[in-house]
């Protein structure tokens, strides 16, 4: 018996020639013979890839398809083939068009927490502090500074929910919605990364200056936050604060004509669901409104530790962009 199993699995239909680095399946479930599930019936999509170097024999097994690069799957993975409303596709992996909105853009942007415990102002002026280097290096490159401030943004809510999700794994507890807040405050910063990546091209050293900066920020707010989840949130707030201030600098370059107000990326047409011929403008408005919420969200966090209460017991603001 382990004989004619292994026959039917060994059998020349269940080889791919070539090696398979994705896992992707139109039609996921094979017959099964025997109990054994029969690979040789399994169906594949063809994925374009640049041609590479192959042997003469596989130059001639393979004629007729050239550039193309069989991709199967056993788990039963489908791939996803979604359209926009207009039924033409979409074409963005990292975000799908539930996650797209618009901003609300009436949001207030002056709001601010005046410090008044030390804690907070131990906060308020370990931010002040890092905008000194940070206008130094970058200067009125307001392209490459949202950039680089996006890649900083982006780590306290992942950061955050994390921590907050350890917690609830220990403690056998619920949340509040405040692991699903959280990350979605780090994805929406991800999303505001990769937008600008697409207007300002970092050089290397700005690279390099990334890799450094998050990976002492990372590890700073990771043991603030076991510390004292209330300073790092007050933290963030003010971060916050200060990212408003820098996209509003931003504006003003742009309706100055210092830099051009070039057409928005189809990234972020899509992700805020922009007109057609929205602007980089545009942009700017949609993700300095985002800050803004990230804002109330991080000062309310802290508030809710203020008054020695856990986040669990105040519902967290799903959604609030």
């Amino acid at each position: 018996m382990m004989m004619a199993m292994t026959g039917r699995l060994f059998s020349t239909g269940a080889i791919v020639r070539g090696a398979v680095s994705h896992t992707h399946l139109l039609h996921p479930r094979a017959p099964a013979i025997g109990g054994v599930r029969d690979f040789s019936k399994m169906t594949f999509d063809k994925k374009k890839t640049e041609p590479e170097n192959q042997s003469e024999s596989e130059g001639k097994a393979d004629e007729g398809n050239k550039g193309e690069q069989l991709i199967v799957s056993y788990w039963g993975v489908k791939p996803m083939k979604i359209t926009k409303e207009d039924g033409t596709e979409w074409k963005w992996s990292c975000f799908r068009p539930w996650e797209t909105y618009k901003a609300d853009l009436s949001i207030d942007l002056k709001k601010h927490h005046v410090p008044s415990t030390l804690p907070d102002k131990l906060a308020y002026w370990t931010v002040k502090s890092l905008r000194w280097p940070t206008d130094l290096f970058f200067r009125r490159r307001y392209g490459c500074r949202a950039m680089m401030l996006e890649t900083v943004a982006a780590v306290p809510g992942m950061v955050g929910g994390m921590l907050i999700h350890c917690k609830s794994l220990r403690r056998f507890e619920q949340s509040g919605g405040w692991i699903k807040a959280l990350l979605e405050e780090a994805e929406n910063e991800r999303m505001h990364l990769m937008t600008f990546m697409e207007v300002a091209k970092p050089n290397w050293y700005e690279r390099a200056l990334v890799i450094a900066v998050q990976g002492v920020f990372f590890n700073a707010y990771f043991f603030g936050y076991l510390i004292s989840p209330k300073f790092a949130h007050r933290m963030v707030g003010y971060l916050e604060e200060e990212a408003i201030h820098s996209y509003t600098e931003f504006l003003k370059e742009l309706d100055n004509g210092n830099i051009e107000n070039v057409p928005a990326p189809a990234i972020a047409i899509d992700y805020w669901k922009l007109e057609a011929d929205a602007t980089l403008r545009d942009v700017v408005m949609v993700v300095r409104a985002d800050e803004a919420h990230h804002r109330d969200v991080n000062h309310y966090a802290s508030d809710i530790h203020y008054q020695g209460r856990e986040l669990k017991e105040a519902p967290a603001p799903i959604g609030y962009h």
